[in-house]
């Protein structure tokens, strides 16, 4: 384990994750220095609540401070090819992300959920399956709720589950979560890769470190993209599709389904869930897989999965075609909508 007192630490880019590592090292003795090459009416207000901690704060820079750094921490949202990071990497100094940072001290087991999309909704429901089942869980990782904000929280969890995205994963060397899920693979965030199969390896960085103890639950397609870039998976595995029946959960006729040994058969009916689409169902045996694999009872599953509501703005029903489309409420949506559309 790190060790933090009194350590002089470069925390290079100043939003949510940035400040929760900031604060984190602040509590762990560090001497912290945070920059942010951008400098804005926001970014002013987080050095305003930062500099009371005792972080010294520079904006707009394009190169870190003279100073004999220990270790730099880098937010996700910070490409590694900013002058401001290559400069840290000339200089030999340490970089980290702010998750394996968070990990590295976290005193609990880890269920990392990665892919392309649905990784909100599954790290929501596998959460909500644990807690019902008497399991100490957390999700953290996403924006609002970084992994160095719970740090402390995790003496008293079972599980702290993860939301990763690309970004996080881009530098991370040591992450090996008991459990990883990946959700899906498609082409995104090519402005920031030079291709689709360089956003493939840096997703695969999820599972990379897990041994053959741990587990890969795999959405079967995203598996195949995998292979055929010869990317080795390490871990036990449980594949999943809504399209393909020859994966180990899968979907028939609106019923998710197992063949795994020893817990073959149907599982859930979609027509019980509140979720919706083949996409939901996926979700729903990723959270199933999870179950599974920590040995939790089937009936104890059903109940969380089956009134789980997604949060806003995730495949909303907005009105049945050719019944509600005159109603007031619809129509002022419709008018949001393409007044959003417009300004993008």
């Amino acid at each position: 384990m790190l060790e933090l007192e009194n350590q002089q630490v470069l925390v290079i880019g100043l939003g949510g994750r940035g400040r929760a590592a900031c604060e984190f090292l602040r509590r762990s003795g560090a001497r912290v220095v945070g920059v942010d090459k951008a400098d804005n009416q926001n970014l002013r207000q987080e050095a305003d609540r930062l500099r009371p901690l005792g972080v010294e704060v520079v904006l707009g820079v394009s190169a870190p401070p003279e100073r004999d750094f220990r270790l730099a921490v880098l937010s996700s949202a910070l490409p590694v090819h900013t002058p401001l990071v290559k400069a840290v990497r000339r200089n030999k100094v340490p970089l980290m992300s702010e998750l394996e940072l968070g990990l590295e001290q976290s005193k609990c087991l880890s269920i990392a959920v990665g892919g392309t999309n649905g990784k909100g909704t599954t790290a929501e429901l596998v959460e909500r399956v644990l807690v019902h089942n008497h399991r100490k869980a957390l999700l953290s990782g996403q924006r609002s709720r970084p992994v160095c904000s719970v740090i402390e929280r995790t003496r008293d969890l079972d599980y702290l589950i993860l939301q990763i995205d690309s970004f996080q994963l881009e530098i991370t060397e040591f992450l090996r979560p008991a459990i990883a899920i990946l959700t899906g693979l498609a082409p995104d965030h090519l402005d920031r890769y030079g291709s689709a199969d360089d956003y493939i390896r840096t997703n695969a960085r999820l599972f990379r470190n897990q041994q053959a103890f741990d587990w890969l639950i795999v959405q079967q397609e995203a598996l195949a993209s995998l292979r055929a870039m010869d990317l080795p998976v390490p871990a036990k595995m449980i594949t999943y599709s809504a399209d393909d029946r020859n994966a180990d959960l899968y979907c028939e006729r609106g019923v998710i389904a197992s063949r795994i040994p020893h817990w073959c058969g149907p599982l859930l009916e979609m027509d019980h869930c509140q979720l919706r689409g083949p996409h939901n169902a996926e979700n729903l045996m990723a959270a199933l897989a999870v179950g599974y694999v920590l040995r939790l009872p089937l009936e104890g599953m059903l109940g969380p999965l089956k009134t789980y509501t997604a949060g806003p703005h995730r495949f909303e029903v907005v009105a049945d075609a050719g019944h509600a489309w005159d109603e007031p409420g619809i129509q002022r949506l419709l008018v949001d909508a393409t007044d959003m559309l417009a300004d993008d």
